[in-house]
């Protein structure tokens, strides 16, 4: 399955799992922009979202999503009216099994604000999964190492953190869609 990668121009599912193996959240429509050996690049737009707890809802605005295979993050670019919000989940490199991205969500997230201000949200939650799931060792230094990776990227504004990036992937997307 590791070489299964989505075609690019259809729809997959996105799932997220807490480290225990039970599902977190599942994203019911992503559009795939790119699907490389490093990454997934999908579009979500008025996509309905199911939380582990049966409630739904539907995503307000478009969202430029980068699924890493190598990396311990992923990151949601949302595009709104007054900028480009970013949240960045800390979880586990995602990979595709044909029918949906999925990746291990590990509570760490970073919201970048269009100021360039950031959040770093859910700590507690963070400390209480790493005990209640004994997070391994080499899982909490690897979360570790890669926030600051996070931040350095986020700092330099690396790709996908500048609004060339996201515009560019958006507009990759409104030609795919216009062209089904």
């Amino acid at each position: 399955m590791s070489n299964v990668r989505p075609e690019p121009g259809t729809e997959v599912y996105i799932q997220s799992f807490k480290h225990n193996g039970s599902l977190h959240r599942t994203w019911c429509k992503g559009f795939v922009v790119e699907a490389t050996e490093d990454r997934y690049i999908i579009i979500t737009n008025k996509a309905w979202v199911i939380e582990a707890d049966g409630r739904k809802w539907i995503t307000r605005e478009p969202a430029v999503c980068f699924f890493w295979k190598n990396r311990w993050f992923n990151v949601i670019s949302m595009i709104r009216k007054g900028g480009i919000y970013y949240y960045c989940n800390l979880a586990s490199p995602s990979l595709y099994d044909g029918e949906a991205v999925k990746y291990i969500d590990y509570d760490l997230d970073v919201k970048l604000y269009p100021d360039h201000s950031y959040q770093i949200l859910d700590e507690n939650e963070y400390e209480m999964h790493r005990k209640q799931m004994r997070y391994p060792e080499t899982i909490t230094g690897i979360i570790d190492e890669q926030m600051k990776e996070l931040l350095a990227m986020m700092e330099n504004e690396k790709d996908p953190f500048n609004g060339e990036c996201i515009e560019y992937y958006y507009r990759m997307y409104q030609r795919m869609a216009d062209e089904r």
